[in-house]
């Protein structure tokens, strides 16, 4: 046999091997984890997407990220290597099918790139799943800030019956202690035996070293001219200004956030309001949100059309219906679709949205929504600076994204409505009484 008739056939027995690797690895997820071997399973141990990241980035902030870590959760790498383990394990979930990393893919800049999740069986949910990269920073968790911690948040997709599935986190706790390696590692970590608290406190540590900077955006402010191109630089320029997306995205209306970009508020943009119903919705809410039940506000969060009234199921004020927590639009150009329904599919889509001002029928819109009279080039430089946020891990991706959304934006643009981008701002409907 000549040489390239043994590189050939070496080739092919390297591709057969691949794909039984594949089957078994597939057979082995559908598994129930009642029935999972002792073995921890495979995480993606190689792949640096998934890797706790360093905090040696351009842009990353030294000492807030310090201030993030909570005294009673101190970082060690036996508790983020747990930690990790755990997030990418669907025996988490009540029937094996489901972990933390389907609907927070590092692949997809820890998001998973659908309109609203899903979970076991197939159940869909009401709401877009949120980065997890930079999340250590955010002051409040989840669309609607029902919970502040990291801990809480990794918490509730466990015992939602559309998430992970189980009734409550001692049956988490008790199905993950029926395996000796974890039973053993938490021994080992926490110095006592598994329970709900630590349970979470590992994932938990895991998500805070996710942290994405480093963007052609960060050496720009660094103080490389040269690291966006003049396209993201009107766009920044756009951003702080006439784009006012400032109002939301910035520590103040004249101070500028390079770090998160987000005002850690929660803000009705008119998103869909009166295809959901919000109103009625709103009356039907009020004896839920009464009882104060964080779990029962959850799965109505995530199970309901309630999942519409945002903060509101929150903080049951008026003022805050149908208002959502200001996203970090870090690495935006591969986390999308977009808004808290993900709704639009593209950065275009967004813009259009917020140029014609919408929210013609929204008695609670922000009064900071109004028509921008943005031009085509403008919004184009717009994106062309959200963009520059993309960190290097997500470059390539970031570059496919971009040309598929541009040629999109080309022949489909459902939100653009020209002449109310241009005109006066219209007035809106009193709130009912």
């Amino acid at each position: 046999m000549n040489i390239g008739a043994q590189r050939t056939l070496a080739s092919r027995v390297k591709r057969a091997l691949i794909l039984v690797v594949m089957v078994a690895g597939i057979l082995g997820c559908e598994r129930s984890a009642k029935k999972a071997s002792s073995q921890l399973p495979l995480i993606p141990e190689t792949d640096p997407l998934a890797q706790p990241k360093s905090l040696q980035q351009v842009g990353a902030p030294v000492e807030m990220t310090r201030a993030a870590i909570p005294p009673d959760n101190p970082q060690t790498p036996e508790k983020i290597s747990l930690g990790q383990k755990l997030f990418f394990d669907r025996r988490l979930s009540v029937d094996g099918t489901v972990s933390c990393s389907t609907c927070h893919d590092p692949a997809f800049a820890f998001t998973d790139r659908k309109p609203t999740s899903v979970g076991i069986q197939g159940r869909v949910g009401q709401r877009n799943a949120p980065t997890v990269l930079n999340a250590l920073y955010n002051k409040t968790q989840f669309w609607d800030g029902r919970v502040n911690t990291l801990e809480e948040q990794a918490a509730l997709p466990i015992v939602n019956s559309v998430e992970m599935g189980h009734p409550n986190l001692d049956s988490a706790v008790a199905q993950i202690a029926a395996i000796a390696e974890y039973k053993q590692a938490f021994q080992r970590v926490f110095g006592r035996p598994l329970n709900g608290a630590d349970l979470v406190r590992a994932i938990a540590s895991y998500e805070r070293t996710q942290l994405s900077f480093d963007s052609p955006f960060d050496h720009f402010i660094a103080g490389d001219k040269n690291a966006i191109d003049e396209s993201a630089k009107r766009g920044w320029e756009l951003f702080n200004n006439q784009g006012r997306c400032n109002k939301c995205h910035a520590l103040t209306d004249t101070t500028r956030d390079v770090t998160n970009l987000i005002d850690n508020d929660f803000h009705n943009i008119g998103i869909l309001f009166v295809q959901h119903k919000v109103l009625p919705l709103a009356r039907q809410a009020e004896q839920l949100i009464k009882s104060g039940d964080t779990a029962a506000i959850d799965r109505a969060a995530i199970q309901t059309d309630m999942s519409a009234l945002g903060r509101f199921l929150i903080t049951k004020q008026e003022k805050d219906i149908a208002s959502f927590k200001t996203p970090n639009i870090r690495n935006v150009l591969v986390t999308g679709p977009y808004f808290h329904d993900g709704s639009q599919e593209t950065l275009w889509d967004v813009i259009d949205h917020y140029n014609k001002g919408a929210g013609l029928q929204n008695p609670y819109l922000d009064q900071d929504i109004q028509p921008l009279a943005l031009t085509e080039s403008d919004i184009d430089d717009l994106v062309a600076f959200m963009a520059s946020l993309t960190s290097p891990n997500y470059k390539e991706q970031g570059a496919t994204e971009l040309a598929r959304q541009r040629a999109l934006s080309q022949t489909n643009r459902p939100q653009r409505d020209t002449a109310r981008a241009f005109g006066p701002k219209p007035p809106l409907p009193a709130p009912p009484k």
